[in-house]
């Protein structure tokens, strides 16, 4: 199978999230889409406001109804910061026949080099660069320093092209604290739950 993985904090879970993999699922042709809610962001080390509990089940009732989307907790049963390279050698260790493949944006190429161990990432997965409409096309050769020339080349037919969704979970997170309407931007859904658990309340 063709697997994508799909890593973030999800707090919470939006359309924008949602419509993104829907776009990889599409374009790279993947079988699955595994969602896996980091335990701890090494980017943003104050960590998720929600508890984990939460942000996983606001984002099984998102993917609730497709086939291909799964809720994957490797990274919260792992604890501590999550690393996208322990998260690959893990899945990759219990999916030994199948390929993967992760999601990163076009504007993190830049940063790659700053990730744990950015050869053996692409060594255990290829990447799914998201390319912005009406952007410059995504420039590989920034990954020149951490793999051969065959692979990059391979990387040309995998940068995804999905629409232009600005939705961002700390807009909303302040939206809802304020008492303003969230309505279209999140699945109805996980709406109803943040208001039924009264998350993300001031």
């Amino acid at each position: 199978m063709r697997i994508g993985i799909f890593g973030g904090s999800f707090d919470p879970i939006h359309l924008g999230h949602l419509i993104l993999a829907e776009q990889c699922r599409e374009q790279a042709q993947l079988d699955q889409v595994w969602f896996v809610p980091n335990a701890r962001n090494p980017l943003k080390p104050d960590g998720a406001t929600m508890t984990d509990r939460q942000r996983c089940e606001m984002i099984e009732f998102a993917i609730a109804g497709h086939d291909a989307f799964y809720l994957s907790k490797v990274e919260i049963e792992r604890g501590g910061v999550s690393y996208t390279v322990d998260t690959l050698k893990e899945i990759a260790a219990n999916q030994p026949d199948d390929q993967l493949f992760f999601m990163m944006g076009g504007d993190s190429l830049d940063s790659f080099g700053q990730w744990r161990q950015p050869e053996e990432i692409l060594k255990l997965a290829s990447p799914l660069i998201v390319n912005r409409p009406g952007a410059d096309p995504v420039d590989l050769s920034k990954l020149a320093a951490f793999t051969n020339d065959q692979r990059i080349e391979s990387f040309q037919s995998l940068a995804i092209e999905s629409p232009l969704i600005e939705i961002s979970s700390s807009d909303l997170r302040n939206r809802i604290g304020a008492g303003q309407s969230v309505r279209f931007q999140l699945p109805r859904s996980v709406e109803k739950f943040i208001e039924t658990q009264r998350l993300y309340k001031r």
